[in-house]
C-alpha cells in the first residue's frame, strides 16, 4: 500500500489497552477508520498471566467518558460500588471512612482485564481493526512508517500511516522516538516501593469474606496492603512494599519469611489467603513510577495520550479515569477545531491536559503517603471529620479535595489548589483541639470567607 492510497482520515493507534480501545470508540463514532496495533496476544482468547495489574477504581471522570460513547450501562454491570475505606488496624480493629457525603458519592471496583476485553469487543463491533502480537518498535516521522515486530514469527514490518496516536503505556515506543528529537522534556521518577498482586478467594458458599462495598486498607507506616472486591466475590489484594532494605521485597525471599511477615503484620488477612505463598512467588513484583514529558506531539503526525504521556502511581485511583478523560477531551478538540489542522488539535489537547495530568500525578503520590501513614492517625481522622462538617455547612465553597477529584469533573489542577487551601484552613481550625465541641465556628466562618469565597466547581484551568 502506498501512502497516497490511505484514506485521508485514517488513524493508527499504538496500544489496545484501556485508553487505546476507548479512544477508538470515540474516533469510530466520528467516522474515522481505525487500526489498533497491540503487542500482546488477544486476551479474550489467551489467558494473560496474573500478577501484573492493580484492580481499578472507576469514578465520575471515567464514567462520563464511557457515557459519551454509549457503553457505560454495559460496563457498569460488572462494577462494585465502594462507599469508603475500611481500615484494618494491627489489633484487628476495623474503622470505616466514607469517601463522600452521601450514598451517591462512591467509587467502583472493576477488573482491569475484564474492562479491557469488553472495550476491545465493543471497538471491533463498531469497526476497529485490532492487530494483535504487533509490537511497535519505533516510528519514522519523516516517512510516516510504523515499525512493527511480530514476536511469534519474528517478522518485522513497516506500516504506512497518516496519523499515529501513542497509547502504548508508560514504556511507550512512540514517546521513545519523540525523545530523540531536540528539546524534548522527559522525567521518570520511581517510588522506592513496588507492588505484588495477591488474592483473597470467595468463601465456601461464594460469599465475600470481607465487607463487599469497601476498599480495604491495612496501613503499616512505610508499607500497606489493600484489597478491592471483584464480582465473583474474590478480592484482588496488592502489597505495596519497599523494593530494597531491611523490610522489603528483597528480604522476603523464603516461604518462612513471607508467612512470618504476614502473621505479624496482617494477622486478620492471612487466614483469608490460602494461595499466599503461590501468589507471592509466582506473581511478578511490579514497579511504580511517575512519567512527565513535553511536548506530547510531533507536527501533524503523532500525539501521545494516557500513560504514554503521563504515567502516574495508582494511589488516587485516577490512572484509568485520567486517561479516559484524555479520550473525552481529545474528542472535544476534534469537535472544536475540525480535522484540517491536526497539529492545532494536538497542541490544544496538550494545553488543556498537561497542567492537569501533572497535578493528578502529584496528588497520587501525596495520597500514597496518606493511605500508608495517616489513615490510622487520630489527629488526621479528626481533621477528616471536621472537613466533612465544613462541607455540610459550606457545601458550595468547601468541597474536599478527594470529592473534587473523584465525584466531580473540575480540572485536577483546581483540586490540587483547593486541597492546599483546605489543608491550611483545617490546620488552623484543628490546632490544639481534639473534640468537635471545641471548634471555634467564628474563626471557621472568617477563614472560609477570606480564602474560599467562591465555588471550586466554577473554576477552570
Amino acid at each position: 500500500m502506498t501512502h497516497s492510497s490511505l484514506p485521508k482520515n485514517h488513524l493508527s493507534i499504538v496500544g489496545a489497552g484501556l485508553s487505546g480501545s476507548l479512544l477508538s470508540l470515540f474516533l469510530l463514532k466520528r467516522g474515522f477508520p481505525v487500526d489498533l496495533y497491540e503487542r500482546r496476544p488477544d486476551m479474550r482468547k489467551i489467558e494473560i498471566s496474573a500478577g501484573r495489574s492493580i484492580n481499578l477504581a472507576l469514578s465520575v471522570r471515567g464514567i462520563h467518558a464511557l457515557e459519551q460513547v454509549g457503553i457505560c450501562e454495559e460496563i457498569m454491570q460488572s462494577a462494585i460500588p465502594m462507599k469508603g475505606r475500611m481500615i484494618h488496624a494491627l489489633d484487628g480493629k476495623l474503622t470505616f471512612q466514607p469517601y463522600g457525603k452521601n450514598e451517591q458519592e462512591v467509587i467502583y471496583s472493576i477488573s482491569r482485564g475484564g474492562l479491557n476485553k469488553s472495550l476491545m469487543t465493543l471497538a471491533e463491533k463498531k469497526g476497529a481493526k485490532i492487530h494483535f502480537n504487533r509490537k511497535c518498535t519505533g516510528i519514522n516521522f519523516q516517512s510516516r512508517h510504523l515499525h512493527l515486530y511480530e514476536e511469534e514469527t519474528h517478522l518485522e514490518s513497516l506500516v504506512e500511516t497518516n496519523l499515529v496516536i501513542g497509547t502504548d503505556g508508560s514504556a511507550s515506543a512512540i514517546r521513545l522516538e519523540m525523545q530523540k528529537k531536540r528539546r524534548f522534556n522527559y522525567s521518570q521518577v520511581y517510588l522506592e516501593h513496588g507492588y505484588k498482586e495477591l488474592c483473597i478467594p470467595p468463601g465456601p458458599n461464594n460469599e465475600f469474606l470481607l465487607e463487599k462495598n469497601a476498599l480495604h486498607i491495612w496501613p503499616r507506616g512505610t508499607y500497606m496492603l489493600i484489597a478491592l472486591p471483584n464480582s465473583d466475590a474474590s478480592f484482588t489484594c496488592t502489597l505495596f512494599f519497599p523494593m530494597e532494605g531491611e523490610f522489603s521485597f528483597e528480604t522476603l525471599d523464603s516461604e518462612e519469611s513471607v508467612l512470618h511477615f504476614f502473621q505479624k503484620q496482617f494477622p486478620d488477612a492471612l487466614p483469608l489467603m490460602p494461595t499466599l505463598i503461590k501468589d507471592f512467588f509466582e506473581n511478578l513484583t511490579g514497579t511504580l513510577m511517575t512519567v512527565k514529558c513535553s511536548p506530547w506531539s510531533v507536527d501533524n503526525l503523532s500525539v501521545l495520550l494516557g500513560d504514554a504521556a503521563h504515567a502516574i502511581v495508582p494511589f488516587f485511583g485516577q490512572g484509568m479515569n485520567c486517561s479516559f478523560e484524555d479520550c473525552f477531551w481529545f474528542d472535544e478538540c476534534i469537535a472544536r477545531y475540525g480535522t484540517e489542522d491536526w497539529e492545532k488539535i494536538f497542541k490544544e489537547f496538550e494545553k488543556l491536559r498537561k497542567i492537569n495530568t501533572d497535578a493528578i500525578a502529584d496528588l497520587a503520590v501525596e495520597n500514597f503517603i496518606e493511605m500508608r501513614d495517616r489513615v490510622g492517625d487520630p489527629h488526621f481522622l479528626f481533621k477528616k471529620k471536621v472537613g466533612l462538617l465544613l462541607e455540610a455547612k459550606y457545601p458550595v465553597s468547601f468541597i474536599p479535595k478527594y470529592s473534587l477529584v473523584s465525584f466531580h469533573r473540575v480540572p485536577y489542577a483546581v483540586a490540587l489548589k483547593m486541597g492546599q487551601i483546605q489543608e491550611g484552613i483545617l490546620d488552623e481550625i484543628c490546632s490544639g483541639i481534639h473534640r468537635i465541641e471545641e471548634i471555634n465556628w467564628e474563626k471557621v466562618k472568617k477563614l472560609i470567607q477570606e480564602r474560599l469565597n467562591f465555588s471550586p466547581l466554577e473554576m477552570t484551568v
